[in-house]
């Protein structure tokens, strides 16, 4: 009698461990966090992935601090602008079972060298801040990459125009980063150009990493060419050190020092030059609410860009994962029901830049823009104000 009712006693708590072990895709792990992993330059380009991840943040928080109920993990992964780094960084994101997507960037050659590996893995990628235009454009059909932010394949026929139908100018050199970045722009560059019935004065090179001697000589090559501009292709520390070059010239007088113009392509939107936007009104409260001490005023987000760009796609994200009906547990299914929404959002997303209806569609080789949020249309010129901030043309007062 004792061992019967032992072993029924047995049976039970077996019993009751069984269906414990089948609870968690509807009860225990509802509430389970997943992970993102911004895939960036920590090193090199501090200032813009933080940027990024700000972004990001700030729209997580906008959206009620989860995603489908979930807590969000921000994992930062240092790429440094190598692309086998890159590499390493997504195969972690593989292994990971919580891993939901990665956000990449600033530099375009890491994600031009991995987009096969990425797509033939499906691994879901956000692009706030990358503009080689072949990225989002496979030679095969599978598609995994989104973009929203510049795309370098519309971007020279933009600055093009604007500097032949603006400033009047007729004769620019091209001063291009010797990576495939530098190279698409040289393409849609002299087509641009073409178009217009005007030729370079010149293409000029460079490698990440040049020191003031190598930039001077390249500037000399450049002024001995008959320019009358210079479209630079190429990052911040390389920029840097262009512009204090520059000024450096000998044959620059004080005056033409003094007036060195340096404007860029911006996507259209600024805190600063919009301080009355509603939309922006109400993500900076956020952003001063996520980052008290780091963020007060609009002059505090630096490298907006990756911050505009990583908070809009966030907010398209998130309602990828409410059409899609929200997270099932299954990381790989959950992954492609996003992707499979984000290819067709039925609802229009508010965000900075503009509201977004239906940003990306199916992609084919006759569908090339098809995982492109933005287009020329949402492209302006911008300029560095007398804070460092950014400004968007038309320009109101002297820097």
């Amino acid at each position: 009698m004792f061992a019967q009712k032992e072993m029924r006693v047995w049976c039970g708590i077996l019993f009751m461990s069984f269906c414990l072990c089948l609870v968690p895709r509807g009860g225990l792990a509802d509430s389970y966090p997943v992970k993102i992993y911004i895939d960036a330059d920590w090193s090199g380009a501090v200032v813009s992935s933080q940027s990024i991840e700000r972004g990001l943040k700030t729209a997580l928080e906008d959206v009620g601090g989860s995603l489908s109920g979930h807590p969000v993990e921000l994992v930062r992964m240092n790429h440094r602008g190598n692309a086998r780094r890159s590499l390493a960084n997504l195969k972690s994101f593989l292994s990971d079972n919580t891993a939901l997507a990665v956000f990449s960037g600033l530099h375009s050659p890491p994600l031009l060298a991995n987009r096969d590996f990425i797509n033939e893995h499906q691994i879901l990628t956000f692009i706030p801040w990358a503009a080689a235009g072949p990225i989002t454009r496979p030679e095969g059909t599978e598609n995994w990459i989104f973009r929203l932010s510049v795309d370098d394949s519309k971007a020279g026929a933009f600055l093009v125009g604007h500097a032949v139908a603006v400033r009047k100018l007729k004769k620019p050199a091209l001063l291009l980063e010797e990576t495939g970045w530098g190279k698409s722009n040289q393409r849609t560059m002299l087509a641009a150009l073409k178009e217009k019935g005007l030729e370079p004065a010149g293409v000029f090179w460079f490698n990440w990493g040049l020191n003031d001697v190598s930039a001077r000589i390249l500037l000399r090559e450049i002024v001995e060419s008959g320019a009358d501009s210079v479209f630079f292709v190429g990052n911040a520390p390389e920029g840097k050190t262009f512009m204090k070059s520059a000024l450096a010239l000998g044959n620059i007088t004080a005056h033409k020092r003094k007036s060195l113009d340096l404007t860029f392509l911006q996507t259209k939107f600024s805190f600063v030059s919009q301080p009355d936007d509603p939309k922006g009104m109400r993500v900076m409260e956020t952003a001063k609410r996520v980052f008290p001490n780091e963020i007060e005023t609009p002059l505090d987000i630096a490298a907006p860009t990756g911050f505009i760009h990583a908070y809009d796609l966030g907010l398209l994200l998130d309602a990828a994962i409410k059409q899609a009906g929200g997270l099932s547990g299954d990381i790989a299914q959950d992954r492609k029901a996003i992707h499979d929404a984000l290819e067709d959002l039925q609802s229009p997303v508010d965000g900075l830049i503009k509201t977004y209806s239906k940003p990306f569609s199916a992609y084919s080789q006759n569908s090339p823009d098809a995982h492109e949020a933005l287009g020329a249309d949402d492209f302006a010129i911008g300029r560095y104000g007398l804070e460092n901030e950014v400004q968007l043309y038309p320009f109101t007062d002297e820097p």
